[in-house]
């Protein structure tokens, strides 16, 4: 075997042997998933929603505003209210679109008298319930 040739094999296993016993690669194992930082990918965020009303109570079909923050999703994600109507939560003709910011505003008039329990969905999430009582 020509020297030449016998130099480069020994570098090359040499180089070989440096790589798998640094410390970056301990541990890891040969099929670890690889990052910019050198950790496994975490999961994203769960998308939230809030909600509030800007009245407590109102007349039948009255107009008022039902105003929130979408956060963890992305901008112009359609948000719609549902109310519950018996053990069902019913979405009623009422949706718009969040700002870039995540906002949301939404115009509501309701007819169904007596406590009204809603909420807003969109963007796999759902909002805590909010409370408004129709006269």
């Amino acid at each position: 075997m020509n020297r030449w040739t016998l130099k480069y094999v020994s570098v090359a296993g040499l180089a070989a042997v440096a790589i798998l016993a640094s410390p970056a690669t301990a541990g890891a194992g040969p099929l670890a998933p690889h990052t910019s930082h050198g950790t496994a990918a975490t999961a994203a965020p769960r998308p939230t929603l809030t909600a509030k009303a800007n009245v407590k109570s109102v007349r039948a079909w009255q107009q008022f505003h039902i105003y929130g923050t979408g956060r963890n999703m992305r901008a112009g994600t359609r948000v719609t209210l549902q109310q519950k109507q018996g053990k069902w939560w019913v979405s009623l003709p009422a949706s718009v679109y969040t700002a870039r910011n995540g906002v949301y505003n939404m115009r509501v008039k309701l007819g169904l008298k007596g406590r009204n329990s809603l909420r807003i969905v969109g963007g796999r999430a759902i909002s805590p319930l909010v409370y408004v009582t129709v006269r």
